[in-house]
This record gives structure tokens, sequence and C-alpha cells, in this order.
């Protein structure tokens, strides 16, 4: 765990224009000074990102909030109380503080305040905002762990901050809440059971929007493996014709199928718990990867509660080729 030390160095990289791995709740982010362009611009290099693609800026608490955005209506005002620190992402309209580098060009901006004591202690002694994506290469899975951002990033991040395992292991949720009506960008961390329970309202969750966001890309969270995405029933069947094909594959295994056997170059158990299939889903599938898989076979968990999260990031690691 980061040290106080580690702290302080880790805000002096970042305001000397550097870049640190930093642990958030949901996974480890590649944080760089929020208002200084040419850092902001770095994340970009480092990750291989496109520079269209926005970033999200993590603040140290709600009462923040105004000094980033150029409005914050009710509704937003509303869910950070309710849901921050924690795995939400407000998109907003963006204020003068934030430079157009960390937006993708756009008039808008992602905000949140992270839930995790080390993030939170980094944005104290840093004084200011981060931008903060995923700590790995663009599209490719991201880092729940310190040692996934070393092994993926190396030298690119000037300095690491261990936080230990992320506790919730999928990004946050995003919501556009620059109209009247709010709706989810990006399912994560926070239930759209939970929000509407807090607006009274339904909200309708889209795959793609007017607002760019990120994780909205085709092929998103992927392992160097092919994801194949298959009804349960048929995971062991059709993992095993491509095995007898010559194929090196891994298998998600369902909870319901837990004691199956599996004629198969690697098998995963997915936990029964939704929770703790999230936190470990992208150990799980990098774990496929280093044991040389070329095909993982998974099926999608029900979309309600983190399901809908987990389902949202296995269809993206699978990409345009969903199905079998």
């Amino acid at each position: 765990m980061a040290r106080t030390s580690d702290i302080e160095k880790a805000a002096g990289v970042l305001r000397a224009g550097g870049l640190v791995a930093l642990p958030t709740e949901t996974v480890y982010g590649l944080g760089a000074n929020a208002e200084d362009p040419t850092a902001v611009s770095r994340i970009f290099q480092v990750k291989g990102r496109p520079p269209s693609h926005p970033l999200i800026v993590h603040i140290g608490g709600a009462d923040q909030l105004d000094d980033w955005v150029e409005e914050v209506p009710a509704t937003a005002r509303l869910l950070a109380e309710h849901f921050w620190p924690g795995p939400l992402t407000l998109v907003l309209r963006r204020g003068r503080r934030v430079p157009l580098e960390a937006t993708g060009g756009l008039e808008t901006v992602a905000v949140r305040v992270p839930d995790h004591p080390v993030a939170l202690a980094l944005l104290s002694a840093f004084g200011g905002g981060v931008t903060a994506p995923s700590a790995n290469r663009f599209g490719q899975v991201s880092p729940t762990t310190a040692q996934h951002v070393r092994a993926e990033l190396g030298d690119g991040v000037d300095f690491v901050l261990d936080g230990g395992p992320c506790e919730v292991g999928v990004e946050s949720t995003i919501v556009d809440a620059t109209g009247e009506v709010p709706s989810i960008l990006r399912p994560g961390g926070v239930t759209r059971e939970d929000l509407e329970a807090v607006l009274g309202r339904p909200l309708a969750v889209h795959a793609t929007s007017r607002v760019r966001v990120p994780g909205q890309h085709p092929s998103h969270y992927a392992p160097r493996a092919r994801v194949v995405l298959v009804e349960p029933e048929k995971v062991v069947a059709e993992a095993e014709l491509a095995q007898e094909r010559g194929h090196r594959v891994g298998v998600f295994l369902p909870p319901s199928l837990t004691d199956a056997a599996v004629k198969a170059h690697a098998v995963a158990a997915v936990p029964a718990s939704m929770n703790a299939y999230a936190r470990g889903l992208y150990g799980l599938l990098r774990e496929l990867d280093q044991k040389g898989c070329d095909l993982i076979f998974a099926s999608l968990p029900a979309e309600e509660g983190l399901g809908l999260a987990i389902a949202n990031r296995l269809r993206r690691a699978a990409g345009p080729r969903e199905s079998s």
C-alpha cells in the first residue's frame, strides 16, 4: 500500500507534468494534471489512444464540481450527493478550467470522485484535478493491480502508486447529465437500478450517443485472445469443438456448469456473485491470455445489477465478431 511519502512524490510528478498510475476502486488510472495540455496529450501517446477519445477528470469531492463544469443541473447535483465518492461519472458542460485536450475537443467533460483512500489522498496533496483513463494500452484489458500497469506500460509511466487490488473491478458508470433527461452512456460500478431509485425514473442505456465518452469504441477491454460469446448451455460444446479443431481454447465456465468437465486448454470458473465476477473479470481475461489461449468462450450474465456492466465489457471485448 502506498505510503505518505509515495503520495507526496506522485503529487510532485503531476506538478512537473509527469504521468502517475493511481489506484481507484474501479481500475488503475493513468493520471496527468488536468489543466496541463502537454501532460494530458502525453496520456494519449503512452496509451496509443485516439486524441478524439475523451478522458475523465477526477476531483477530490462533490464540493469541487462547480470549479470544473459550466453549470450543475439539479439532477447531476442529486447524483453527486448520493454516489460520490464512488464509481459514477457525470458528463456535463465543460468549464474553462478544462483544456479541450482532455475532452477530445468536445464542450462536455466527464467528471468523477474516486472512492479509494490513496486516490483521494493524492488528489488532496496535488490540489487539483487529474485526468485518468485506465492505465493500459488503448482497447486492451484494464488493469486492476499495480503489477498489471507495470507489465503493460513499463517506462511510459513516471510513477506507479500501489493501492492494492481494485475493489469494484470494472470502470465507472457514465451518465449524460447535460440534458433534461439523463441517460447511461456506459454501464459500470453504480447499477442502473440504484440510479433509478435515486432519480425516481427509468434510465435508458445507450450503446452509442451524440456525446463521445470512454468505453464506446466497438472493440474495447479486449485480451489478445479472441472472445466468442455463446449461450450458457452451449459454452462447453462450442469450446470443445474449437479445441478439437486445433485452437488453444479458454473457457469462462458459468456457475451452473461449475462441475462440468471441459476439454480445453484452460478453464476459468465464473463466480456466482456478480460483485466477485466484476472484481475478477479483467484478471480472468489476463490469466487466459497468459496461458496462451487464442480463443475465449464466454456467456453473458443476466443484465441486471452489475451483470449489465459485465455483459457490456464482454461484448466490447468480443468486438464486432460477437458470437459464434
